[in-house]
């Protein structure tokens, strides 16, 4: 994930930075379903022109079936292992870092915690969920060294329902652009002579439904 010196090499690192976006997405779905997720990603080096990618992942999730109205369930959102690109379009990637995705708080629900459990290969750093209006935003500082196996820790959502009976309650991600992301990082890549950050952000497109919740009265 790295190389610059000319224009040219530069847009092919943006679009090596990423493919490291496959490898930093999350979760599962219903009962422990497996959901595909499009991804739309964009790459921008510090010299020449950003460079956009599509890419391809499969997240897995866990919500019960049913919730009483005014009762509290879990919904979790946990990774599977992956690596960590070790190149970029010939280019050596040094580490990527400050992963940052979103997910929204589900309407339909109040948001009582957000924690995070496990998580291995992640560097020094201490990853975080952290409540942000209408958002948790799950942050893992890394470094996260190119080529190593890491596991993302899982995201925990505790919610109490509070729509209408017969009303359902669903958990996706967040983002519908480059600007408002679903998953961002920076990748540290290897120039000829120096080392380069690329930032690089992605979002769902389309962004599919994780669980889906019925309260019932």
């Amino acid at each position: 994930m790295r190389k610059f010196v000319r224009p040219i090499g530069l847009m092919s690192l943006a679009g090596g930075l990423a493919v490291a976006a496959t490898m930093a997405l999350m979760p599962a779905a219903s009962a422990a379903a497996t959901v595909p997720v499009n991804l739309d990603c964009q790459g921008r080096p510090p010299i020449g022109a950003p460079q956009q990618l599509p890419l391809n992942a499969t997240i897995q999730a866990e919500a019960p079936e049913t919730v009483a109205a005014g009762g509290t369930f879990e919904i979790v959102i946990a990774p599977d292992p992956m690596q960590v690109p070790s190149d970029a379009a010939g280019n050596k990637v040094n580490n990527l870092r400050d992963l940052l995705m979103r997910v929204p708080v589900p309407a339909g629900a109040t948001l009582q915690s957000a924690t995070l459990t496990g998580g291995s290969g992640l560097g020094n750093g201490e990853p975080t969920a952290t409540p942000v209006g209408d958002l948790v935003s799950v942050l893992v500082p890394g470094p996260m060294k190119g080529g190593s196996t890491i596991q993302l820790p899982a995201l925990h959502l505790t919610l109490t329902a509070t729509g209408e009976a017969g009303s359902t309650i669903t958990s996706k991600l967040s983002g519908t652009s480059y600007d408002d992301p679903s998953l961002g990082f920076t990748a540290n890549v290897k120039a000829i002579f120096f080392d380069v950050d690329v930032p690089t952000s992605c979002f769902a497109n389309p962004s599919p439904t994780f669980t889906t919740t019925t309260i019932t009265a």
